[in-house]
C-alpha cells in the first residue's frame, strides 16, 4: 500500500497533480485547498496519499497532513460520500473546519461544500460525531497530526519546497488543548462532549492556558451534568 510520495512536481491541473517519483509519473487527485498550496513546477513535493482501488481503475488522493488523510477516510465511511464528495468537503472547509463542524453538529457547514445535499451533510455529522474526536485527539496530542490549515508551506531553498513536515508555531497551544482534553475526560465528560467544547473555544484564536481552557470548557459543559 502506498502511504506517501515525494518527487518533482511536473504539472498541476484543476483537480490533480502529476508527480515525478524516480522517473515514474503519478497522477494524484487533491482538494482545491491543497492545489492552491502547490509550488511552481519542478519543485519537490511530499504528500500523504490514499489509494482507492476500483474494478477498472486505481486512483491516488493526496493530502498535506496525516490528519487530513484520516478525515478523508472517515468521510468516505459515510454512505453516499465518495472520494469526490470527501475532497469537496475538505476543499471547502479544510481539515480543522471539517472536524470542528462535525464536533459541533454543524451540518450546515458541511452542506456548503459543492455537491453535498442536506441529507448527506446530516449523515456526515450524525455518523461521525462519535468518531471524529479520536482524530482531533491525535491533532491535540501530536504535532505530526497538525492541521493543514495551521501549517506553512515551507521555506524556499534553491527552488525546492518541502511540504511533508509542518512548522509548529503554536506548540504551547497544542499541549494546552491536549492537557485540557485529558482533564475533562478524567472529570467524567465523554470524549465527544469534551472535544465539542474545545472546538467551540477554538473559534477564538487567542492562546489560552490549560487552566483557562478547562474553566471555559466547563462553562459550556456544566448544563450536561
Amino acid at each position: 500500500m502506498i502511504g506517501k510520495l515525494s518527487g518533482s512536481l511536473d504539472f498541476s491541473g484543476e483537480d490533480h497533480i502529476l508527480l515525478d517519483v524516480g522517473g515514474v509519473g503519478y497522477i494524484i487527485y487533491c482538494s482545491e485547498r491543497t492545489l492552491l498550496k502547490m509550488p511552481s513546477d519542478g519543485a519537490i513535493v511530499t504528500l500523504y496519499v490514499d489509494l482507492l482501488v476500483r474494478e477498472d481503475n486505481l486512483q491516488l488522493f493526496g493530502f498535506l497532513t496525516m490528519i487530513e488523510k484520516e478525515l478523508h477516510k472517515l468521510l468516505m465511511s459515510v454512505q453516499g460520500v465518495g472520494a469526490k464528495a470527501s475532497m469537496a468537503i475538505l476543499g471547502a472547509l479544510g481539515s480543522k473546519g471539517v472536524s470542528n463542524a462535525i464536533a459541533l453538529g454543524d451540518w450546515g457547514a458541511i452542506k456548503a461544500a459543492k455537491g453535498i445535499g442536506p441529507k448527506t451533510a446530516q449523515r456526515v455529522v450524525n455518523e461521525l460525531k462519535e468518531k471524529v474526536p479520536k482524530i482531533i485527539e491525535m491533532e491535540y496530542s501530536s504535532p505530526f497530526f497538525e492541521s493543514a490549515d495551521n501549517r506553512e508551506v515551507g521555506v524556499i531553498e534553491q527552488e525546492t519546497i518541502a511540504l511533508s513536515r509542518p512548522k509548529i508555531d503554536n506548540k504551547d497551544s497544542v499541549n494546552a488543548r491536549a492537557e485540557a482534553l485529558s482533564a475533562l475526560t478524567n472529570l467524567g465528560y465523554s470524549s465527544s462532549d469534551a472535544v465539542s467544547a474545545l472546538a467551540q473555544l477554538n473559534l477564538d484564536n487567542e492562546l489560552k492556558t490549560t487552566s483557562e481552557l478547562i474553566v471555559e470548557s466547563l462553562k459550556i459543559l456544566a448544563p450536561k451534568i
